[in-house]
């Protein structure tokens, strides 16, 4: 059993900021859970299994030039790591995003197995 730490939370939170999907992977199990924030269920989209996860990241990080989360707080409860956190991202047409973000990460054996994403998000 890997102890939930301050540690490894902050190296998820590196590879994120490195925008390298292979980095980013070696923390999720194979059988991971990533509930974006945004979709038609109460839970916004799902995504089962690291393919898929995978497959959302990778594209992120192909369509815009940089994306960075900072840590606001982080607080950690038995096996889960609750996140704020400060988006920003800019695009490949040059236009920027900035958003505050919660994330609970859920872990097992030092592995990611729900990524349960909130955020604000801005209107016109």
């Amino acid at each position: 059993m890997t102890d939930l730490t301050r540690t490894l939370v902050d190296a998820v939170g590196d590879a994120f900021n490195a925008n390298d999907i292979d980095a980013v992977m070696k923390y999720f199990a194979p059988d991971a859970i990533f509930d974006h924030a945004v979709g038609p269920e109460p839970h916004g989209v799902r995504f089962e299994g690291s393919d898929a996860i995978r497959a959302v990241f990778s594209g992120l990080f192909e369509k815009v030039e940089t994306v960075h989360w900072e840590t606001l707080d982080c607080r950690i409860a038995g096996d889960k790591a609750f996140c704020e956190y400060r988006r920003t991202a800019t695009h490949k047409d040059g236009s920027a995003e900035e958003y505050l973000s919660v994330d609970i990460l859920t872990f097992r054996q030092g592995l990611i197995i729900h990524k349960d994403t909130y955020y604000k998000q801005r209107t016109a």
